[in-house]
């Protein structure tokens, strides 16, 4: 792993506001020419320290206004159940992030959808495909207070 220096940080952030920012205004942000600021760049991507460039949509606009905060307990926590599971949420468009939790329940998830009726779709699907869950809770986000994808780097 490379040491970030200030100018990497200035770079990320930047990169973090806007990833279409063109390389000379950023070079020109960060006090270098251009090709020491494409090198940093690229030194970045290949570390995979920024691991992909991406447009953030917006859910209301795009007509999945509905965050659905799922958390699910299991009774085996076999790898090969693990993949399996893996390999489940990963295929559903709906499932925004996983997590491997510790505490009371095995995982959380995000789920984004259009409305209460496509999350019971995807709830009923989900639990066709999963077998082991023992428990299952979901929470409906009634409103976003900060949302960000940007690292405090």
């Amino acid at each position: 792993m490379i040491a970030l220096d200030k100018v990497d940080r200035k770079i990320l952030n930047l990169l973090q506001q806007d990833a279409t920012i063109s390389l000379a205004a950023l070079a020109e942000k960060v006090n270098l020419s251009t090709t020491p600021c494409w090198k940093r760049v690229k030194r970045l991507e290949d570390e995979k320290i920024i691991a992909k460039r991406v447009a953030l949509v917006n859910p209301e606009k795009a007509q999945l206004p509905t965050s659905v905060f799922m958390t699910l307990a299991i009774v085996n926590h076999s790898n090969r159940w693990i993949d399996g599971f893996t390999e489940v949420v990963s295929d559903f468009d709906e499932v925004m992030e996983v997590y491997r939790m510790t505490g009371e329940f095995d995982y959380m998830l995000r789920i984004q959808v259009k409305d209460i009726q496509a999350f019971d779709r995807f709830y009923k699907q989900l639990m066709e495909k999963v077998d082991g869950i023992t428990k299952v809770t979901s929470s409906f986000a009634m409103e976003t207070i900060k949302y960000t994808t940007a690292l405090p780097v």
